[in-house]
């Protein structure tokens, strides 16, 4: 379900995987009657994503934000639900940085203020002198992608950068040429005070009275982040007194805004929300949106979700192993045929060296995939955990024993340890290399069969016979011995699901000891 205007091409990367519903036109209650059988949603800015909408499609799985800001999205309902919410964060960042500059231009220039000076009829050349912003400080507020890109910019105009973000290191900030100050100290250096936050309950209203009044004389303004950073009234009486030189605004506390007190000022330049207004910015923010939940309705996880908890960034060499880690935890389960009161995810070798939580995520989502009636997404997997008492650790450790990379997956299940373990191969993919300490090398298939037998000869004769004998095709079959070496494991890909009968009569095979149908397409 489209409900907002998005860019052609991201229309069509959506119509290559999906039936897409385009409502653009729709108001609300014609939007609450038709997202009953909708997957997906698009938005824009302008439709508020509530509990109440998102409890009128029970089976949404993905809302999709075409843009950066989520304001008009409620995370935490969408959590609640196991709905993915997924945005455009890189779309607009060029966009919004080259508006930033042309506020910067604009207000230090005066360039509104002579555009209608000129249009009246006077020629107020002299009256409307302007300051270069060569030799000038800028103080950023927000060292991100938007803010770095506004700093290597101003760079080039001969400024000197300062900036306040608690979340870049000195090291990265210095190499970017910034200088890194705490938040008093950017107020205090800057000529020009740009915001690139978010906002958030610790940011909104940062730029307030009181910040304003730390700044120096003269200094200017801009904000082409969010509305409600900056206190407009405590802003309006800063300009009124001439403490403050003028500003440049792009965003506001309400919108649409109709009416500031910004707005009777000529100090002021005002835009309407224009950070993001390019065909351009458009025009990706609409495909990389429509990628995004192409993704998240494929059942991958989105590394740019904004309500998953993912850690630091995910790097590429991890992404093979995400889809592993739900298979392995849907295996852990078909195996050891229950739920462990504590799950211990553990990255080995190269994967120790990432972050743990994505994977640990993944293992959640398939562990309790296999067990809960209800969806579990990425998204719930934490909660419907916690529903279930199941408590889950993470661990890295960097030893393996044969292999780059390794997940391992362990817990107690009936007084009993479980473990089993998997990794990807160039030539293979996706392994079953350890199960319960026996070693093996299984590639993954939607079909697995796995034995515990008596390490005799004739087990894989009888094995092989019986699945025939049914009409089962073996793609795909490993053994391997126990620790001790009184027991065997084997370990087969097959070409359909078993019945509980075809399982039985397996286990009753003489030397048999245990048998485990895992269907991994449930």
């Amino acid at each position: 379900m489209v409900a907002e205007a998005i860019a052609d091409a991201g229309i069509e990367a959506l119509r290559g995987a999906h039936d897409v519903v385009v409502a653009v036109d729709a108001d609300r209650t014609e939007l609450l009657g038709l997202l009953g059988d909708a997957a997906a949603l698009v938005v824009r800015s302008a439709t508020k994503v509530d509990a109440e909408l998102i409890s009128a499609a029970p089976r949404l799985e993905v809302i999709g934000r075409a843009g950066i800001g989520v304001d008009n999205i409620d995370l935490a309902a969408a959590t609640d639900a196991g709905v993915m919410v997924v945005n455009a964060p890189n779309a607009n960042t060029i966009s919004a940085a080259e508006h930033t500059m042309a506020l910067i231009l604009a207000q230090a220039r005066r360039i509104p203020e002579a555009d209608a000076s000129l249009r009246a009829g006077r020629w107020d050349r002299k009256q409307l002198q302007g300051v270069e912003l060569h030799g000038k400080t800028l103080g950023i507020l927000g060292l991100g992608k938007i803010g770095t890109l506004v700093a290597q910019r101003a760079a080039a105009f001969g400024m000197r950068i300062v900036a306040f973000d608690p979340y870049v290191s000195v090291d990265r900030a210095r190499r970017l040429g910034v200088e890194p100050l705490p938040f008093d100290q950017v107020l205090a250096a800057a000529d020009i005070l740009t915001i690139h936050l978010p906002r958030t309950k610790e940011t909104e209203g940062i730029v307030d009275a009181d910040a304003l009044g730390r700044m120096r004389p003269g200094a200017r303004i801009v904000n082409v982040a969010r509305g409600g950073l900056v206190d407009e009234t405590a802003l309006a009486e800063a300009i009124m007194s001439g403490r403050i030189a003028g500003a440049a605004i792009d965003v506001f506390d309400t919108e649409p805004a109709t009416a500031s007190p910004l707005f009777d000022l000529p100090q002021v330049v005002v835009t309407p929300h224009l950070g993001a207004s390019t065909r351009e910015a458009q025009d990706k923010a609409g495909v990389a949106v429509a990628e995004a939940v192409v993704q998240a309705l494929g059942g991958e996880l989105v590394p740019s979700a904004v309500n998953l908890d993912l850690g630091p960034a995910v790097p590429d060499e991890l992404r093979p192993f995400l889809g592993l880690a739900e298979q392995l935890g849907r295996i852990f389960v078909g195996f050891a045929k229950g739920l462990p009161a504590e799950l211990t995810v553990t990255a080995t070798g190269r994967l120790a060296e990432a972050t743990v939580r994505p994977l640990a995520l993944g293992a959640m989502k398939g562990v309790l995939g296999a067990v809960s009636e209800g969806s579990v997404s990425y998204v719930n997997a934490p909660l419907v955990a916690d529903e279930r008492g199941m408590l889950v650790r993470e661990e890295a450790a960097p030893a393996t024993s044969g292999y780059q990379s390794l997940i391992r997956l362990s817990g107690d299940v009936g007084l009993m340890e479980r473990s089993i373990a998997g990794t990807v191969l160039e030539r293979k993919g996706p392994v079953l290399v350890e199960v319960d300490g026996y070693q093996i090398e299984l590639p993954l298939s939607a079909h697995l069969l796995l034995l515990r037998n008596e390490d005799v000869p004739g087990m894989i004769g009888k094995v092989g016979t019986a699945l025939g004998e049914a009409g089962v095709n073996i793609t795909d079959m490993v053994v391997g011995r126990s620790p001790e070496g009184a027991a065997a494991m084997m370990g087969l890909s097959i070409d359909r699901a078993l019945s509980d009968a075809e399982v039985a009569t397996v286990r009753n095979l003489d030397g048999v000891l245990a048998a485990r149908a895992i269907d991994l397409t449930r």
